[in-house]
């Protein structure tokens, strides 16, 4: 049996569960930092702009993959929690059917628009053509990204955080090695940082398949489950979509956003790149506490647990303000000196602009400790469509401050608008969260209650 959660300390469980989830995490964005400081440091600013300009589209639909894949793993965890594995195997193979299609559909589709996508996105014409090379790959290996986001996800539902992480580090090295040689030696340009991402992806997603195959028959669809029943593949699109939705949702916000920034001029789109990079890295830490959390609560609310789903949330919510509040103070002191993985010394303008996004931010990190673990938590115990809300608070304080204020205060609003974001994003979810775990308390009660009467 792998990690079940619903017994032991939740505080340990929790922790243990995160840590290989965070190195895999921080692997994970080493494909990203590794691109952007090779394309910045050999190529130029130029074209670091070039493979920034796409970061908040490449979030939207990669999110979007990413997200699904996520939730279609959340009834997986509660059925490994109740122990019902014969309706554990249904889902994962319906789940890998329904994620097949949409591999398919979104790389077809994504790749046809991208020159639409980039107008939209009002990209500079000096950049333009890089930035069309680079997302036309990234999008055309969508079913890479989507083959080891299901995967893992599925592992992960059953407790089991290391072994994507295993497989993400030798894929992390295997990027970097690619990296050099596609753009330092192959000469491809910012086409080879892209080649380099999609082909590490999808050998970690190889490497999680064969895995699955020889090791964790646990998932193994029996004859019997392989067909697709309506009413599980109902429930995974209500949970997985969703999902994906708030990924989406949120980066809309952000796509406004470096709409609104691409339009102030190169300088400062490399800079906001630069501070893109080392956010969404110092990010890592949230991403693997909400996901311990949201797992550790959908086994504990199948298995009926919900003083160990309220416990768990409150002590994951305590190491994400924590973490939250030493990392502020990192941005604000060393954002400079970071941003120069990217940017060579010489180019003081880009750094400045930069360090004043990364030290604005670091004001307001321990937001994201409250908005991250208790946004997952509510995903984790079913109710989806109240995160896709919180994506949506997200987004509206995002598009407000780059649709109204841009235009008159420039990079100084841009620097404020993430955190405009995550207060408004916690002022929804924090409430809802709360009612959540108080209506689930009520209904494991009511149905236990109902249990005792029949027996």
């Amino acid at each position: 049996m792998k990690g079940n959660m619903v017994n032991g300390n939740p505080l340990k469980l929790i922790l243990n569960f995160a840590l290989p989830l965070l190195l895999g995490n921080l692997f994970q964005q080493t494909y990203n930092m590794v691109d952007a400081a090779i394309v910045g440091q050999t190529l130029g600013s130029s074209s670091l702009a070039a493979v920034g300009a796409t970061s908040s589209v490449q979030f939207l639909v990669l999110g979007f993959c990413m997200g699904t894949c996520v939730g279609f793993g959340i009834p997986v965890a509660q059925r490994f929690g109740a122990e019902d594995y014969d309706g554990l195997r249904k889902y994962v193979y319906c789940g890998g059917i329904l994620s097949a299609v949409i591999a398919v559909v979104m790389a077809v589709g994504t790749v046809a628009l991208c020159a639409l996508i980039l107008e939209l996105l009002q990209v500079p014409a000096d950049i333009f053509s890089q930035s069309y090379s680079y997302l036309a790959i990234i999008f055309a290996g969508i079913p890479c990204t989507i083959l080891y986001n299901y995967l893992s996800s599925i592992l992960r539902a059953i407790g089991d955080s290391k072994t994507p992480f295993y497989f993400l580090a030798m894929s992390a090295v295997l990027n970097i090695f690619l990296d050099f040689f596609c753009i330092v030696v192959l000469k491809w340009g910012v086409a080879g940082a892209a080649i380099a991402t999609i082909f590490s992806q999808g050998v970690s997603g190889i490497l999680c398949l064969l895995l699955i195959v020889k090791k964790f028959h646990i998932l193994h669809p029996h004859k019997e489950d392989r067909h697709m029943n309506g009413k599980i593949s109902k429930d995974l699109i209500v949970m997985g979509m969703p999902m994906g939705l708030q990924f989406s949702i949120t980066a809309i916000g952000s796509m406004v956003m470096q709409s609104a920034n691409n339009g102030l001029g190169t300088i400062y789109v490399s800079g906001f790149t630069a501070g893109m990079k080392i956010k969404a890295f110092m990010m890592c830490p949230f991403d693997a506490i909400a996901t311990a959390v949201s797992t550790f609560a959908s086994q504990n609310y199948g298995a009926g647990k919900m003083d160990r789903v309220k416990n768990g949330i409150r002590q994951g919510t305590a190491i994400g303000v924590g973490y939250g509040a030493i990392a502020g103070v990192i941005l604000f002191f060393f954002g400079r000196t970071l941003s120069m993985l990217f940017v060579s010394a010489s180019e003081a303008a880009v750094l400045d602009a930069s360090a004043l996004y990364l030290r604005r931010m670091g004001i307001f990190w321990w937001t994201l400790g409250i908005l991250n673990v208790l946004r997952t938590s509510v995903q984790g115990l079913g109710y989806a469509s109240r995160a896709v809300m919180a994506g949506g608070a997200e987004m509206f304080c995002r598009c407000f401050v780059a649709i109204l204020l841009v235009p008159v205060f420039h990079y100084d609003a841009i620097t404020f608008c993430d955190q405009v974001a995550w207060v408004g994003g916690c002022l929804y979810i924090i409430p809802a969260c709360i009612l959540t775990v108080r209506h689930l308390e009520q209904e494991v009660k009511s149905r236990a209650n109902l249990d005792q009467l029949q027996a």
